[in-house]
């Protein structure tokens, strides 16, 4: 059983370590733009991003279906793709839900309802990888590579008043100014959770689509015939 743990991490790694590395220079280049005040449209200072469109919150809309893809073709396809859907669909509507708990309509403002949204989004994403375990937890170890790094750039940025994205407090904000409580509130809750939520969510979705797509298209594995006697 240990062996094949140990199998397992080492094949994870081993897939995500290319996509890691390009969402790390994604990262790198996202933040040499902003420092050097390039176009906004490409690289937005303002809380959220802004939709720049040079970030890594797209990656996973291509990761996804590539890890579903390469998992089809290795033959480790779920073991039900209706199954494997259901719970990401699932672990979706938990996710919108959380969002909506925690931080959408006042409706339902009460205290610790940003608490609640968190957790809710823990669970959401745990929902989604019993979906198919396999991919969910190579999206996992994915989510957690590309997100690490934008932990640690997030907290210098912050105290260090940076003018990028990374320090942009949202609009409205009445949180902590204290640089650790300004960095617990929209930098390692937002970024640990939130991000690794939609990361294993949106690419499990993808993922299993495009898994049920190749799945299809493989040719059938021809049987041996036994030859007719004269």
């Amino acid at each position: 059983m240990q062996g094949t743990t140990s199998r397992t991490r080492a094949t994870i790694l081993q897939l995500i370590l290319v996509p890691g590395l390009i969402t790390l220079a994604v990262t790198i280049l996202r933040l040499v733009g902003e420092l050097q005040q390039w176009s906004p449209i490409f690289f937005g200072r303002a809380a959220g991003g802004g939709s720049a469109l040079v970030g890594i919150s797209w990656l996973p809309l291509i990761f996804g279906p590539y890890f579903g893809v390469k998992f089809t073709r290795a033959d480790q396809a779920p073991v039900s793709a209706g199954r494997a859907f259901g719970f990401t669909m699932l672990g979706l509507v938990l996710f919108v839900i959380a969002g909506y708990v925690g931080f959408g309509s006042e409706f339902f403002s009460f205290p610790g309802r940003m608490a609640m949204g968190y957790v809710l989004m823990a669970v959401a994403t745990g929902v989604t990888v019993v979906g198919w375990p396999r991919l969910g937890k190579t999206l996992l170890a994915y989510g957690y590579a590309a997100r690490i790094p934008v932990v640690v750039i997030m907290y210098f940025a912050i105290a260090g008043n940076w003018g990028t994205h990374y320090d942009a407090l949202p609009p409205e904000y009445s949180g902590p100014t204290a640089v650790f409580g300004k960095y617990a509130l929209i930098g390692l809750l937002p970024q640990l959770v939130f991000w690794i939520a939609y990361t294993v969510i949106v690419g499990a979705l993808l993922g299993v689509i495009a898994a049920a797509v190749t799945w299809r298209k493989k040719p059938p594995i021809l049987q041996p015939t036994t030859p007719l006697s004269g």
